[in-house]
């Protein structure tokens, strides 16, 4: 299906799809489903590192160096491989983590996988040459793929694990980054990349009771393997007799639950809001094919922009990746119509796309109302689709049961169990699958720290009435402080692309400003422009997701104020965005970005 053209007759009716995805919009919109918390927030440490030895201590390190990167996962790792080609070797790489990695340092339940084929997804496969065993990688060999970046750009002797950063204020003085860390490090850095990622900051849900509850209880991202035994890719044999109960159906429990529901004696799934689940059709590479692709110079840039162009419409004449994502998105069904008949094909499309999905369900699930609860009743973008092939048949097991909230979410948490309506499933261990802080959510708060900048002007303070950045990287105010996020930036599907091409553009960046002995500050009429460019590229996007069920994507549905209207991204192609970073580069001056010599 890649083109509007395409759309066949429907066998439903539109309307009638229109108001059942109002009616369970509208059950969603109770705050108490809404509302969550940080992991940091309960007096149960649920933000513990069980992947270190406990009791580990520093003598306190004082230094210079040319750059400070905070955060070692895709964005940070990036970071310094293109600084490293830069010729920029004194810097420090800050992580509250005990190795490099990010969320798949933390991320190692059960299940857990890309969702986005390893060929596209892995940064710098080119590199490493390394080859990815199969289509979609499992945690593990994620996280080892991580490691062996740091090793092949020799970044562990830069590395500063366990440690997080508590201050960071520029010095007018000596023009440099004075950072400080819980360890007590004073590091004088010229730069300061912060590289805090999408998936950075996991959270619990608001619901009443959490504390209460006497069963052993963890979030996703801090899998207790020391309670159910096994490791990620072994059975949890201590779940035998155990009932388990897991918080959330999006893309973690989409993975987590066939696994949870193997192993354990009983399996109840608590369901706010279905996901959309279509097959993954998961393989093992073949070593004969990937020496074939991955022989042309350039071919894994080549892959990533051929995934972009089939995802966002851009109709390349072959399909590299030949996924799911390729075939659910090769039309964009948000972007902008060229007239009302467009506009009525690209709804009846998406309401087609979603139709298949639901079927899928019905032909699956065995359970009548079991398959009915699971199905999605929104739009093909408004949550982050899901590729699974075990999922949907774990609900065919005699010991797994779905407990649809309808909507509202579970009602509270007891000593014993957990609560929906009138009813308490009683449970040795509850499981939260609720996943990270929206991108929506104020920088600072998701960052943990609160960059001050110049004359003492704090970021959360120049950003009060939003984000003002050129090319989502630099800010006014903020002297050599480069930020790689979605604010103001590039985004796709696949993260690993625009946060690769985030770095390599800063990359440059400093190595210039360092040859040229100048610090950057952006112009604040550049910052405007750039601001006028994105908001050039949302297009309908806003329209779209204002009639989306609560969730990720657009921040439960929290209408934007003045500052968070300002933290958009580049809505168009990614490959666009990163031409534009590209060109500009090229050209060579720099332009926007005003440069002071050292020491002026």
């Amino acid at each position: 299906m890649n083109s509007v053209a395409d759309t066949e007759i429907p066998t439903f009716s539109p309307d009638d799809l229109r108001a059942r995805y109002e009616e369970e919009r509208v059950k969603r919109l109770s705050e108490g489903a809404r509302t969550y918390r940080s992991l940091r927030d309960l007096n149960k440490d649920f933000d513990a590192d069980s992947f270190v030895e406990p009791g580990f201590t520093r003598a306190p390190m004082v230094e210079e160096t040319d750059v400070v990167i905070v955060g070692t996962g895709w964005a940070g790792l990036s970071t310094a491989a293109y600084l490293t080609k830069q010729g920029v070797t004194s810097y420090r790489m800050i992580d509250k983590a005990g190795d490099f990695g990010g969320t798949w340092y933390w991320n190692r339940y059960p299940g857990c996988m890309c969702d986005v084929e390893s060929y596209t997804y892995l940064p710098l496969l080119e590199e490493t040459g390394y080859m990815p065993t199969r289509k979609y990688a499992h945690a593990p060999e994620i996280f080892a793929y991580a490691q062996l970046l740091g090793r092949t750009f020799d970044m562990y002797p830069h590395a500063m694990f366990q440690t997080e950063v508590t201050d960071m204020e520029w010095n007018e003085d000596t023009q440099r980054w004075l950072v400080t860390t819980s360890r007590d490090d004073q590091l004088s850095a010229r730069f300061v990349v912060i590289c805090g990622g999408v998936l950075h900051k996991a959270k619990l849900p608001g619901i009443p009771g959490i504390e209460d509850f006497k069963g052993h209880s963890f979030h996703t991202s801090r899998w207790d393997y020391a309670y159910t035994g096994g490791g990620p890719e072994k059975p949890m044999d201590n779940l035998r007799d155990k009932v388990i109960g897991i918080i959330g159906t999006g893309a973690t429990a989409v993975q987590a639950v066939p696994k949870l529901g193997e192993a354990a004696k009983q399996l109840f799934v608590f369901q706010r809001t279905p996901s959309s689940v279509s097959p993954r059709n998961q393989r093992d590479t073949d070593p004969a094919w990937f020496a074939e692709i991955s022989s042309k110079p350039g071919w894994h840039e080549e892959r990533m922009e051929n995934f972009i162009g089939m995802t966002t419409g851009g109709n390349p004449p072959v399909d590299l990746i030949q996924d799911g994502w390729t075939e659910m998105f090769a039309v964009d069904v948000k972007k902008e119509p060229a007239d009302e008949q467009e506009a009525e094909a690209l709804k009846l499309l998406d309401f087609q796309l979603m139709e298949k999905v639901r079927n899928r369900i019905a032909d699956t699930v065995k359970d009548p109302a079991t398959a009915e609860a699971l199905k999605p009743w929104y739009g093909v973008s408004c949550k982050r689709p899901c590729y699974h092939d075990d999922y949907l048949p774990a609900f065919n097991r005699d010991n797994v049961t779905l407990v649809d909230t309808e909507g509202r979410g579970v009602d509270r948490i007891t000593e014993n169990g957990v609560v929906i309506g009138d009813t308490e499933y009683p449970l040795d261990c509850i499981v939260y699958a609720t996943g990270f802080d929206s991108p929506a959510t104020f920088y600072t708060h998701r960052l943990g720290f609160d960059p001050i900048g110049a004359n003492g002007v704090s970021l959360s303070d120049a950003w009060s009435k939003g984000a003002w950045t050129l090319h989502g990287v630099f800010a006014h105010g903020f002297p050599n402080l480069c930020m790689n996020s979605h604010i103001q930036g590039g985004q796709h599907i696949n993260f690993a692309y625009t946060g690769a091409k985030t770095a390599e553009h800063t990359a440059w960046v400093i190595a210039r400003a360092l040859a040229e002995g100048v610090v950057v500050e952006p112009e604040l009429d550049a910052e405007e422009d750039w601001f006028q460019l994105i908001m050039g590229t949302l297009g309908v996007y806003g329209e779209y997701f204002a009639v989306c069920t609560p969730g990720y994507l657009n921040n439960e549905l929290e209408m934007p104020g003045e500052r968070d209207s300002r933290s958009v991204c580049y809505m168009e192609s990614a490959v666009d965005w990163k031409n534009i970073l590209v060109a500009w580069r090229a050209e060579g001056r720099l332009a926007g970005l005003k440069r002071t010599p050292i020491g002026h």
